[in-house]
Protein backbone atom coordinates (compact mmCIF):
# COMPACT_ATOMS: atom_id res chain seq x y z
CA UNK A 1 0.00 0.00 0.00
CA UNK A 2 1.60 3.64 -0.84
CA UNK A 3 2.34 6.07 1.97
CA UNK A 4 -0.67 7.77 3.32
CA UNK A 5 0.72 11.58 1.76
CA UNK A 6 1.22 9.95 -1.46
CA UNK A 7 -2.28 8.83 -2.19
CA UNK A 8 -3.87 11.97 -0.64
CA UNK A 9 -1.45 13.81 -3.32
CA UNK A 10 -2.56 12.08 -6.11
CA UNK A 11 -6.10 12.41 -4.76
CA UNK A 12 -6.12 15.94 -4.94
CA UNK A 13 -4.42 16.06 -8.60
CA UNK A 14 -7.70 13.87 -9.18
CA UNK A 15 -10.38 16.20 -7.68
CA UNK A 16 -8.88 19.58 -8.58
CA UNK A 17 -9.89 18.78 -12.17
CA UNK A 18 -13.21 17.65 -11.07
CA UNK A 19 -14.32 20.28 -8.14
CA UNK A 20 -14.86 24.03 -8.86
CA UNK A 21 -11.98 26.06 -8.09
CA UNK A 22 -14.39 27.49 -4.90
CA UNK A 23 -15.49 24.52 -3.91
CA UNK A 24 -11.87 22.88 -3.78
CA UNK A 25 -10.22 25.69 -1.45
CA UNK A 26 -13.34 25.53 0.72
CA UNK A 27 -13.72 22.43 1.36
CA UNK A 28 -11.22 19.99 -0.53
CA UNK A 29 -8.07 21.13 0.42
CA UNK A 30 -8.51 21.79 4.15
CA UNK A 31 -8.74 18.14 4.57
CA UNK A 32 -5.77 16.05 5.85
CA UNK A 33 -5.43 12.13 6.12
CA UNK A 34 -4.92 10.23 9.04
CA UNK A 35 -3.81 6.59 8.87
CA UNK A 36 -5.04 4.18 7.57
CA UNK A 37 -6.87 1.46 9.99
CA UNK A 38 -8.48 -1.78 8.97
CA UNK A 39 -8.01 -0.67 5.08
CA UNK A 40 -10.19 2.49 5.89
CA UNK A 41 -8.87 6.26 4.91
CA UNK A 42 -9.61 8.57 7.18
CA UNK A 43 -9.39 12.33 5.86
CA UNK A 44 -9.87 14.82 8.74
CA UNK A 45 -12.27 17.92 8.43
CA UNK A 46 -11.41 21.01 10.31
CA UNK A 47 -14.98 21.06 12.23
CA UNK A 48 -17.82 19.15 12.44
CA UNK A 49 -19.93 21.68 9.86
CA UNK A 50 -16.98 21.40 7.48
CA UNK A 51 -17.21 17.33 8.06
CA UNK A 52 -21.19 17.44 6.68
CA UNK A 53 -20.93 19.81 4.14
CA UNK A 54 -17.91 17.38 2.65
CA UNK A 55 -19.76 13.98 3.24
CA UNK A 56 -23.12 15.77 1.38
CA UNK A 57 -21.18 17.17 -1.57
CA UNK A 58 -18.24 15.42 -2.02
CA UNK A 59 -18.32 12.00 -0.59
CA UNK A 60 -18.90 9.73 -3.77
CA UNK A 61 -16.22 12.09 -5.98
CA UNK A 62 -13.48 11.48 -2.74
CA UNK A 63 -14.27 7.91 -3.07
CA UNK A 64 -14.38 7.79 -7.28
CA UNK A 65 -11.02 9.80 -6.88
CA UNK A 66 -9.61 7.13 -4.23
CA UNK A 67 -10.10 4.34 -6.49
CA UNK A 68 -8.61 5.53 -9.19
CA UNK A 69 -5.05 5.35 -7.18
CA UNK A 70 -3.49 2.76 -7.40
CA UNK A 71 -2.58 1.02 -4.24
CA UNK A 72 -4.94 2.97 -1.97
CA UNK A 73 -6.91 2.03 0.76
CA UNK A 74 -9.85 0.47 0.12
CA UNK A 75 -12.58 2.60 1.70
CA UNK A 76 -13.17 6.06 2.61
CA UNK A 77 -14.45 7.78 5.81
CA UNK A 78 -14.55 11.62 6.96
CA UNK A 79 -14.16 12.46 10.85
CA UNK A 80 -13.96 15.98 12.36
CA UNK A 81 -11.03 17.26 14.40
CA UNK A 82 -13.19 16.65 17.58
CA UNK A 83 -13.30 12.72 16.56
CA UNK A 84 -9.30 12.82 15.89
CA UNK A 85 -7.02 10.84 18.07
CA UNK A 86 -6.95 11.74 22.02
CA UNK A 87 -4.03 13.56 21.32
CA UNK A 88 -5.60 15.68 18.95
CA UNK A 89 -8.41 16.98 21.59
CA UNK A 90 -5.89 17.39 23.99
CA UNK A 91 -3.60 20.05 22.42
CA UNK A 92 -6.98 21.92 21.49
CA UNK A 93 -7.89 21.67 24.82
CA UNK A 94 -4.22 23.20 25.92
CA UNK A 95 -5.06 26.45 23.72
CA UNK A 96 -4.12 29.40 25.91
CA UNK A 97 -7.12 31.53 26.55
CA UNK A 98 -8.02 35.01 25.24
CA UNK A 99 -6.54 37.92 26.76
CA UNK A 100 -5.81 40.74 24.52
CA UNK A 101 -8.60 43.64 25.00
CA UNK A 102 -9.49 43.69 21.20
CA UNK A 103 -10.49 40.12 21.32
CA UNK A 104 -12.32 40.95 25.21
CA UNK A 105 -14.04 43.93 23.07
CA UNK A 106 -15.21 42.20 20.04
CA UNK A 107 -19.16 41.96 20.78
CA UNK A 108 -20.82 39.16 18.50
CA UNK A 109 -24.52 38.13 17.91
CA UNK A 110 -24.57 34.34 18.40
CA UNK A 111 -27.23 33.59 16.68
CA UNK A 112 -25.50 34.82 13.68
CA UNK A 113 -23.97 31.82 12.62
CA UNK A 114 -22.81 29.66 9.56
CA UNK A 115 -25.41 26.85 10.60
CA UNK A 116 -28.38 29.05 10.86
CA UNK A 117 -27.55 30.82 8.15
CA UNK A 118 -29.90 29.33 4.46
CA UNK A 119 -27.87 29.14 1.68
CA UNK A 120 -29.45 29.58 -2.10
CA UNK A 121 -27.70 31.19 -5.35
CA UNK A 122 -28.42 34.75 -4.10
CA UNK A 123 -25.98 33.86 -1.61
CA UNK A 124 -23.72 30.89 -2.21
CA UNK A 125 -20.97 32.34 -3.19
CA UNK A 126 -20.32 35.29 -0.14
CA UNK A 127 -21.28 31.84 2.33
CA UNK A 128 -18.41 29.97 0.16
CA UNK A 129 -16.12 32.52 0.58
CA UNK A 130 -17.00 33.54 4.23
CA UNK A 131 -16.35 29.90 5.61
CA UNK A 132 -13.13 29.49 3.80
CA UNK A 133 -11.76 32.33 5.59
CA UNK A 134 -13.23 30.91 8.52
CA UNK A 135 -11.30 28.02 7.70
CA UNK A 136 -7.83 29.68 6.95
CA UNK A 137 -8.21 33.56 8.20
CA UNK A 138 -5.04 35.33 6.56
CA UNK A 139 -4.51 32.92 3.99
CA UNK A 140 -7.62 32.71 1.43
CA UNK A 141 -10.13 35.60 0.13
CA UNK A 142 -8.19 38.33 2.34
CA UNK A 143 -9.47 40.77 2.51
CA UNK A 144 -12.88 39.72 1.68
CA UNK A 145 -15.64 42.70 0.62
CA UNK A 146 -19.08 41.98 0.68
CA UNK A 147 -22.09 44.23 -0.69
CA UNK A 148 -25.63 43.93 -0.94
CA UNK A 149 -29.47 45.68 0.29
CA UNK A 150 -29.92 46.43 3.44
CA UNK A 151 -31.64 43.19 5.59
CA UNK A 152 -29.82 40.16 2.83
CA UNK A 153 -27.49 39.31 5.67
CA UNK A 154 -24.19 40.70 5.39
CA UNK A 155 -24.14 40.94 9.44
CA UNK A 156 -25.10 37.82 9.44
CA UNK A 157 -21.79 36.51 7.37
CA UNK A 158 -19.74 38.53 8.95
CA UNK A 159 -19.90 37.63 12.55
CA UNK A 160 -20.61 33.94 11.93
CA UNK A 161 -16.76 33.99 10.67
CA UNK A 162 -15.83 35.57 13.85
CA UNK A 163 -18.16 33.32 15.60
CA UNK A 164 -16.48 30.43 14.16
CA UNK A 165 -13.16 31.28 15.01
CA UNK A 166 -14.03 31.52 18.65
CA UNK A 167 -14.44 28.26 18.57
CA UNK A 168 -11.99 26.77 16.63
CA UNK A 169 -9.13 28.95 17.26
CA UNK A 170 -9.57 30.54 20.82
CA UNK A 171 -6.51 32.71 20.72
CA UNK A 172 -7.01 34.85 18.05
CA UNK A 173 -7.45 37.97 18.28
CA UNK A 174 -10.35 40.27 16.74
CA UNK A 175 -12.29 43.20 16.40
CA UNK A 176 -15.78 43.56 14.72
CA UNK A 177 -17.21 47.15 14.83
CA UNK A 178 -19.67 49.20 12.89
CA UNK A 179 -18.10 52.31 10.43
CA UNK A 180 -20.05 54.72 12.51
CA UNK A 181 -17.68 53.23 15.85
CA UNK A 182 -14.79 53.44 13.89
CA UNK A 183 -15.04 56.87 12.91
CA UNK A 184 -16.11 57.99 16.64
CA UNK A 185 -13.66 56.36 18.06
CA UNK A 186 -11.26 57.72 15.66
CA UNK A 187 -12.20 61.38 16.28
CA UNK A 188 -12.09 60.63 20.27
CA UNK A 189 -8.58 59.53 19.50
CA UNK A 190 -7.67 63.04 18.02
CA UNK A 191 -8.52 64.97 20.84
CA UNK A 192 -5.66 64.76 22.42
CA UNK A 193 -2.48 67.40 22.28
CA UNK A 194 0.25 64.66 23.20
CA UNK A 195 -1.27 61.70 20.88
CA UNK A 196 -1.52 58.74 23.81
CA UNK A 197 -4.81 58.21 22.93
CA UNK A 198 -4.30 58.37 18.96
CA UNK A 199 -1.47 55.67 19.81
CA UNK A 200 -3.82 53.28 21.54
CA UNK A 201 -6.39 54.10 18.82
CA UNK A 202 -3.75 52.46 16.30
CA UNK A 203 -2.60 49.91 18.89
CA UNK A 204 -6.23 48.80 19.18
CA UNK A 205 -7.13 48.32 15.54
CA UNK A 206 -3.57 47.49 14.11
CA UNK A 207 -2.70 44.73 16.59
CA UNK A 208 -5.17 41.98 16.02
CA UNK A 209 -5.55 38.99 13.52
CA UNK A 210 -8.84 39.59 12.17
CA UNK A 211 -10.57 43.29 11.49
CA UNK A 212 -14.10 43.31 10.51
CA UNK A 213 -15.38 46.45 9.49
CA UNK A 214 -19.84 46.96 8.97
CA UNK A 215 -21.65 49.67 6.71
CA UNK A 216 -18.22 51.47 5.21
CA UNK A 217 -20.33 53.26 2.56
CA UNK A 218 -20.17 55.94 5.72
CA UNK A 219 -16.66 56.62 5.50
CA UNK A 220 -17.78 58.39 1.86
CA UNK A 221 -17.01 62.39 2.84
CA UNK A 222 -14.82 61.61 5.43
CA UNK A 223 -11.27 61.83 4.42
CA UNK A 224 -9.51 61.96 7.54
CA UNK A 225 -11.23 59.05 8.90
CA UNK A 226 -10.58 57.39 5.39
CA UNK A 227 -6.81 57.53 5.55
CA UNK A 228 -6.62 56.02 8.74
CA UNK A 229 -8.55 53.13 7.29
CA UNK A 230 -6.17 52.92 4.61
CA UNK A 231 -2.99 53.01 7.24
CA UNK A 232 -4.83 50.75 9.47
CA UNK A 233 -5.68 48.08 5.81
CA UNK A 234 -2.13 48.38 4.71
CA UNK A 235 -0.55 47.71 8.45
CA UNK A 236 -3.00 44.91 8.41
CA UNK A 237 -2.22 43.32 5.09
CA UNK A 238 1.37 43.66 5.55
CA UNK A 239 1.07 41.51 8.78
CA UNK A 240 -0.78 38.86 6.87
CA UNK A 241 -4.23 39.55 8.75
CA UNK A 242 -7.95 38.84 7.82
CA UNK A 243 -10.18 41.74 6.89
CA UNK A 244 -13.54 41.14 6.20
CA UNK A 245 -15.54 44.50 5.20
CA UNK A 246 -19.26 45.31 4.48
CA UNK A 247 -21.18 47.54 2.48
CA UNK A 248 -24.33 48.12 0.51
CA UNK A 249 -22.47 49.03 -2.72
CA UNK A 250 -19.21 48.17 -4.04
CA UNK A 251 -16.36 49.61 -3.63
CA UNK A 252 -16.46 51.16 -6.94
CA UNK A 253 -20.13 52.72 -6.15
CA UNK A 254 -19.09 54.49 -3.05
CA UNK A 255 -19.05 58.22 -3.79
CA UNK A 256 -16.55 60.68 -2.19
CA UNK A 257 -14.36 58.03 -1.33
CA UNK A 258 -10.34 58.84 -1.47
CA UNK A 259 -8.71 56.88 -4.49
CA UNK A 260 -6.46 54.77 -2.19
CA UNK A 261 -8.83 53.49 0.00
CA UNK A 262 -11.46 52.72 -3.40
CA UNK A 263 -8.35 50.42 -4.68
CA UNK A 264 -7.70 48.81 -1.65
CA UNK A 265 -11.36 47.56 -1.17
CA UNK A 266 -11.64 46.91 -4.96
CA UNK A 267 -8.46 44.27 -4.67
CA UNK A 268 -10.43 42.54 -1.95
CA UNK A 269 -12.43 39.13 -2.62
CA UNK A 270 -15.24 40.86 -3.70
CA UNK A 271 -19.01 39.10 -3.52
CA UNK A 272 -22.15 40.44 -3.18
CA UNK A 273 -25.40 38.98 -1.73
CA UNK A 274 -28.45 39.11 -4.00
CA UNK A 275 -32.08 39.30 -3.13
CA UNK A 276 -33.12 35.57 -2.47
CA UNK A 277 -35.43 34.24 -4.43
CA UNK A 278 -39.38 32.50 -3.69
CA UNK A 279 -37.52 29.09 -2.54
CA UNK A 280 -34.91 30.75 -0.61
CA UNK A 281 -37.07 33.03 1.30
CA UNK A 282 -39.59 30.25 1.99
CA UNK A 283 -36.44 27.94 3.29
CA UNK A 284 -35.35 31.22 5.80
CA UNK A 285 -38.98 31.04 6.76
CA UNK A 286 -39.19 27.61 7.61
CA UNK A 287 -35.74 27.49 9.46
CA UNK A 288 -36.73 30.35 11.53
CA UNK A 289 -40.18 28.62 12.58
CA UNK A 290 -38.33 25.37 13.15
CA UNK A 291 -35.75 27.25 15.58
CA UNK A 292 -39.18 28.44 17.48
CA UNK A 293 -40.34 25.34 17.24
CA UNK A 294 -44.07 26.28 16.02
CA UNK A 295 -45.66 24.69 13.03
CA UNK A 296 -46.50 26.53 10.26
CA UNK A 297 -47.94 25.45 7.11
CA UNK A 298 -45.89 25.51 4.19
CA UNK A 299 -49.05 27.35 2.03
CA UNK A 300 -48.75 30.03 4.68
CA UNK A 301 -44.72 30.73 4.60
CA UNK A 302 -45.14 30.61 0.63
CA UNK A 303 -48.10 33.55 1.41
CA UNK A 304 -45.31 35.47 3.57
CA UNK A 305 -42.55 34.95 1.39
CA UNK A 306 -44.40 35.95 -1.49
CA UNK A 307 -45.24 39.17 -0.21
CA UNK A 308 -42.16 40.05 1.67
CA UNK A 309 -39.55 39.71 -1.51
CA UNK A 310 -36.38 42.10 -0.76
CA UNK A 311 -35.57 42.13 3.01
CA UNK A 312 -34.94 39.51 5.03
CA UNK A 313 -35.13 40.63 8.05
CA UNK A 314 -38.27 42.15 7.36
CA UNK A 315 -39.71 39.03 5.74
CA UNK A 316 -38.20 37.49 9.52
CA UNK A 317 -40.24 40.23 11.20
CA UNK A 318 -43.78 39.54 9.40
CA UNK A 319 -42.77 36.00 10.77
CA UNK A 320 -42.24 36.69 14.31
CA UNK A 321 -45.48 38.54 13.96
CA UNK A 322 -47.28 36.01 12.97
CA UNK A 323 -46.33 33.59 15.87
CA UNK A 324 -47.08 36.33 17.88
CA UNK A 325 -50.52 36.58 16.86
CA UNK A 326 -51.41 33.14 17.21
CA UNK A 327 -50.25 32.66 20.84
CA UNK A 328 -52.54 35.82 20.96
CA UNK A 329 -55.11 34.50 19.38
CA UNK A 330 -54.50 31.15 20.48
CA UNK A 331 -54.99 29.50 17.25
CA UNK A 332 -52.81 28.07 14.51
CA UNK A 333 -51.41 30.13 12.12
CA UNK A 334 -53.73 31.10 9.29
CA UNK A 335 -54.18 32.70 5.87
CA UNK A 336 -56.15 35.54 8.33
CA UNK A 337 -53.40 36.07 10.66
CA UNK A 338 -51.21 36.13 7.60
CA UNK A 339 -52.92 39.45 6.16
CA UNK A 340 -53.09 40.96 9.76
CA UNK A 341 -49.20 40.86 10.13
CA UNK A 342 -48.53 41.62 6.77
CA UNK A 343 -50.91 44.85 6.42
CA UNK A 344 -48.49 47.06 8.81
CA UNK A 345 -45.42 45.46 6.70
CA UNK A 346 -45.24 48.68 4.56
CA UNK A 347 -42.64 50.80 5.61
CA UNK A 348 -44.34 53.50 8.18
CA UNK A 349 -43.22 56.40 5.77
CA UNK A 350 -45.23 54.83 2.65
CA UNK A 351 -48.05 55.54 4.23
CA UNK A 352 -47.82 59.03 2.81
CA UNK A 353 -46.30 58.65 -0.53
CA UNK A 354 -47.78 59.39 -3.64
CA UNK A 355 -47.48 58.64 -7.57
CA UNK A 356 -45.93 62.08 -8.50
CA UNK A 357 -43.47 62.65 -5.74
CA UNK A 358 -41.76 58.60 -6.97
CA UNK A 359 -41.56 60.26 -10.17
CA UNK A 360 -40.47 63.54 -9.03
CA UNK A 361 -37.26 62.14 -6.97
CA UNK A 362 -36.81 59.43 -10.02
CA UNK A 363 -36.54 62.51 -12.49
CA UNK A 364 -34.71 64.60 -10.16
CA UNK A 365 -31.74 61.93 -9.42
CA UNK A 366 -31.90 61.84 -13.72
CA UNK A 367 -32.30 65.42 -14.41
CA UNK A 368 -34.94 63.83 -16.77
CA UNK A 369 -38.27 66.34 -17.55
CA UNK A 370 -41.48 64.95 -16.55
CA UNK A 371 -43.35 66.02 -19.32
CA UNK A 372 -41.13 63.78 -21.43
CA UNK A 373 -41.29 60.74 -19.00
CA UNK A 374 -44.71 60.81 -18.81
CA UNK A 375 -45.11 61.60 -22.58
CA UNK A 376 -44.32 59.36 -26.15
CA UNK A 377 -40.21 59.97 -26.10
CA UNK A 378 -38.61 56.29 -26.80
CA UNK A 379 -35.05 57.44 -26.28
CA UNK A 380 -32.54 56.03 -23.76
CA UNK A 381 -32.65 59.50 -21.44
CA UNK A 382 -36.56 59.50 -21.19
CA UNK A 383 -36.90 55.59 -21.27
CA UNK A 384 -34.62 54.54 -18.18
CA UNK A 385 -36.05 56.96 -15.87
CA UNK A 386 -39.41 55.90 -17.22
CA UNK A 387 -39.01 51.91 -16.33
CA UNK A 388 -37.23 52.75 -12.91
CA UNK A 389 -40.25 55.13 -11.69
CA UNK A 390 -42.44 52.54 -12.95
CA UNK A 391 -40.71 49.73 -11.01
CA UNK A 392 -40.97 52.18 -7.92
CA UNK A 393 -44.44 53.12 -8.00
CA UNK A 394 -44.81 49.35 -8.16
CA UNK A 395 -42.64 48.67 -5.24
CA UNK A 396 -44.51 51.18 -2.45
CA UNK A 397 -47.65 51.27 -3.85
CA UNK A 398 -50.73 48.55 -4.30
CA UNK A 399 -52.37 49.64 -7.11
CA UNK A 400 -53.42 47.88 -10.74
CA UNK A 401 -50.93 48.05 -13.22
CA UNK A 402 -54.06 49.87 -15.41
CA UNK A 403 -53.86 52.48 -13.41
CA UNK A 404 -50.13 52.90 -13.48
CA UNK A 405 -50.34 53.04 -17.29
CA UNK A 406 -53.07 55.75 -17.72
CA UNK A 407 -50.79 58.06 -15.44
CA UNK A 408 -48.19 57.29 -17.95
CA UNK A 409 -50.22 58.72 -20.75
CA UNK A 410 -52.85 55.66 -21.38
CA UNK A 411 -50.15 53.24 -21.99
CA UNK A 412 -51.40 49.15 -21.65
CA UNK A 413 -50.87 47.32 -18.37
CA UNK A 414 -48.88 45.03 -20.63
CA UNK A 415 -46.37 47.92 -21.02
CA UNK A 416 -46.16 48.52 -17.53
CA UNK A 417 -45.38 44.82 -16.83
CA UNK A 418 -42.93 45.37 -19.40
CA UNK A 419 -40.79 48.12 -17.54
CA UNK A 420 -41.39 46.72 -13.89
CA UNK A 421 -39.83 43.11 -15.03
CA UNK A 422 -36.66 44.66 -17.02
CA UNK A 423 -35.69 46.90 -14.43
CA UNK A 424 -36.09 44.20 -11.41
CA UNK A 425 -34.06 42.26 -14.07
CA UNK A 426 -31.53 44.66 -14.23
CA UNK A 427 -30.95 45.17 -10.56
CA UNK A 428 -29.76 41.86 -10.34
CA UNK A 429 -27.66 42.16 -12.95
CA UNK A 430 -26.25 46.07 -13.63
CA UNK A 431 -24.89 47.74 -10.59
CA UNK A 432 -25.87 51.05 -11.94
CA UNK A 433 -29.64 51.04 -12.07
CA UNK A 434 -29.29 49.13 -8.51
CA UNK A 435 -27.28 52.25 -7.15
CA UNK A 436 -29.99 54.24 -8.64
CA UNK A 437 -32.76 52.88 -7.79
CA UNK A 438 -31.40 52.66 -4.29
CA UNK A 439 -30.44 56.19 -4.27
CA UNK A 440 -34.55 57.03 -5.29
CA UNK A 441 -35.88 55.14 -2.87
CA UNK A 442 -33.89 56.58 -0.20
CA UNK A 443 -34.66 60.12 -1.51
CA UNK A 444 -38.60 58.68 -1.73
CA UNK A 445 -38.46 58.44 1.92
CA UNK A 446 -36.72 60.93 3.10
CA UNK A 447 -39.45 63.65 1.47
Amino acid sequence: MKDIDAVWQEMLSILEVEVHSLGFDVWIRPLRPLKVEDGILALCAPSDGAKAEVIARYLPLLKRAMREVEGAPAELTVISEEEAPKKVAEEKAEAPRVTHAAASQCVLNPQYNFADFVVGKCNRMAYETALAVAENPGILYNPLFIYGDVGLGKTHIMQAIGNDLRLSKPNLKMLYVSTDTFINEFIASIRTANGVNNQSFRDKYRNIDLLMIDDVQFLSKKPSTQEEIFHTFEALKSAGKQMVFASDRRPQDIPDLDSRVRSRFASSMVVDVQPPDLETRIAILQKKAQKAKKNIDFDELNFIAEHVTSNIREMEGVLTKVMFLSKLYERKVDRAICQEALKDYRVQECDEITVDEIVDCTCKYYNANKADVLGKKKNKEVVTPRQVAIYLINEFMNIPLAAIGEYFGGREHTTIMHARDKISAQIATDPKIKTAVNDIKAMILRK
